[in-house]
C-alpha cells in the first residue's frame, strides 16, 4: 500500500491488465481536468477522451489515476500547496520534480506499469531523473496531443515513464503511431560538455558511461541561449492559455508570480526566441549529421533538497539541460543512473527528429551495462 496519498485520483478506465496514470492535464472524458489548481476545481467534466487516452484504451490499458502534477503544468519541482505534493519514492528528502510530479512517483513507487505526462521544458525528464526512473520526451508531433493543455503549445509534447526500457518502448507502441523498435547496434554518439555541471555530478555521468567509446566530444554553444528562448516561449504560451486565472485569486503563489511576470514577455522577446530557435536546431541537426545521437546529463545538479525547493533560480536549474531540447523539438530520453553519493541523475540520450527509435534502442544499451536504480520489478538494484 502506498504511503503516498498526493500521487493521483484513482480512475477505473479499460479492462486490460497493464495499468497507466495520466497526468491531469490530459481529457478523460466524464472527469473534470484540473491541471493540479484550485482555480480549476469547478471545471465542468471533458466531453471526450484525449487522443491518448483513447490510444490507450484501444491498446489494452486500465488506466487508475489521475496523475498529481504542478500546478498548471508551470514549475520543475512537482510541490503543488493545494493537492499536496507527491513524495518521492527512493529519495523522500527531495522534491519529486515537475510538472509531471504524479506520474514519476506512480512508476517509482510501483503503483502502475507505466505513467503518461508532459515535457514542455523538461516536465517528463526531470521528474523521471529525480525519481530514479525512465522517461522519454518523443519528437515532437510524434504523439498527438489533442486533448491536452494548453491547447496550444509550439514545445509540449506527450510521452511516458517506466521502470525499463522494455516497458518505454511498449507504451510507444501505443501512442505513438509507426513506432517499431530497432534492433540494438553500437550507435555512434558524441558527448556533450556542458558548462555548469556539478562535479559529483558529472563524476557520476562519467562513470556510467565508462563503458562506451563516444565518437567525439563536442559542444553546443547555443545551449544557454535555448534555455533562456525556451523559458520566453513557455511564458508567452502559457499566460495566454491561463493568464485569465489570475483575476480568481486562486492560483497558488509560485505559479500566480511565474504567470504575472510571464505577461510582460512581448512580441519582440517572442521573435528573438524564434531566431535562437532557428540556430539551436540547426546547431543540433548538424552534429546529429555527424553522430546518431548525442549523450549528456539529464540535470547539471542533484534533485534539490524539499528544504531548497522555494528557490526559484535553483529549481530552473535542474532544467538548464532538459529545456533546449522542447526548443528544438528533438526526441530526449533519461536513462536513471546512482551516484555514489546515494542520489539519483539521468543520462540524456537525444536522437534525430522523428527517430525516437534509436534513441530508444540506446537507452536499452545503457540499462544493459550500466547499474540503472530501478530494475523492471521495482526494487532496487543499487542500495
Amino acid at each position: 500500500m502506498s504511503r503516498n496519498n498526493a500521487i493521483f485520483t484513482p480512475v477505473n478506465l479499460g479492462s486490460g491488465a497493464v495499468t497507466v496514470a495520466v497526468k491531469d492535464c490530459i481529457d478523460i472524458a466524464g472527469m473534470p481536468t484540473k491541471g493540479g489548481s484550485a482555480a480549476l476545481d469547478d471545471a465542468p467534466a471533458a466531453e471526450a477522451n484525449a487522443a491518448v487516452v483513447e490510444a490507450l484504451l484501444a491498446g489494452g490499458c486500465r488506466i487508475v489515476g489521475k496523475a498529481n502534477m504542478h500546478e498548471l503544468a508551470y514549475g520543475v519541482t512537482g510541490i503543488n500547496a493545494w493537492t499536496g505534493s507527491a513524495i518521492n519514492p527512493h529519495f523522500p528528502d527531495r522534491v519529486p520534480g515537475g510538472s509531471s510530479s504524479g506520474s514519476a512517483v506512480a512508476v517509482a513507487e510501483g503503483l502502475v506499469d507505466f505513467a503518461i505526462g508532459t515535457d514542455t521544458g523538461g516536465s517528463i525528464r526531470t521528474p523521471a531523473a529525480c525519481c530514479g526512473v525512465f522517461g522519454l520526451k518523443p519528437t515532437f508531433g510524434r504523439v498527438s496531443r489533442a486533448g491536452a493543455w494548453p491547447r496550444a503549445s509550439s514545445l509540449d509534447c506527450i510521452g511516458p515513464f517506466a521502470r525499463s526500457m522494455a516497458q518505454i518502448e511498449a507504451a510507444m507502441r501505443i501512442i505513438a503511431p509507426g513506432y517499431a523498435p530497432s534492433a540494438d547496434a553500437p550507435p555512434r554518439f558524441a558527448i556533450v560538455q556542458a558548462e555548469g555541471v556539478d562535479a559529483a555530478v558529472q563524476a557520476a555521468f562519467d562513470e556510467a558511461m565508462a563503458p562506451f567509446s563516444a565518437n567525439a566530444q563536442v559542444s553546443l554553444a547555443q545551449l544557454p541561449d535555448a534555455y533562456g528562448a525556451n523559458i520566453a516561449v513557455i511564458a508567452a504560451e502559457t499566460y495566454a492559455a491561463f493568464g485569465h486565472l489570475l483575476a480568481g485569486g486562486k492560483v497558488g503563489a509560485d505559479v500566480a508570480a511565474r504567470l504575472t511576470a510571464a505577461a510582460n514577455v512581448d512580441a519582440q522577446k517572442l521573435a528573438q526566441a524564434e531566431v535562437v530557435r532557428a540556430r539551436f536546431t540547426a546547431e543540433v541537426d548538424a552534429l546529429l549529421e555527424q553522430h546518431e545521437l548525442l549523450v549528456m546529463p539529464t540535470m547539471p545538479c542533484f534533485p534539490l533538497a524539499l528544504s531548497e525547493a522555494g528557490d526559484a533560480a535553483a529549481a530552473l536549474r535542474m532544467t538548464a539541460l532538459v529545456r533546449p531540447f522542447n526548443l528544438s523539438g528533438h526526441p530526449a530520453l533519461t536513462v536513471p543512473v546512482l551516484a555514489a553519493e546515494g542520489l539519483p541523475i539521468g543520462i540524456q540520450v537525444i536522437g534525430r527528429h522523428g527517430a525516437d527509435e534509436a534513441v530508444c534502442a540506446f537507452g536499452r544499451m545503457l540499462e544493459n551495462t550500466i547499474s540503472v536504480i530501478m530494475d523492471p520489478a521495482g526494487e532496487d538494484t543499487n542500495r
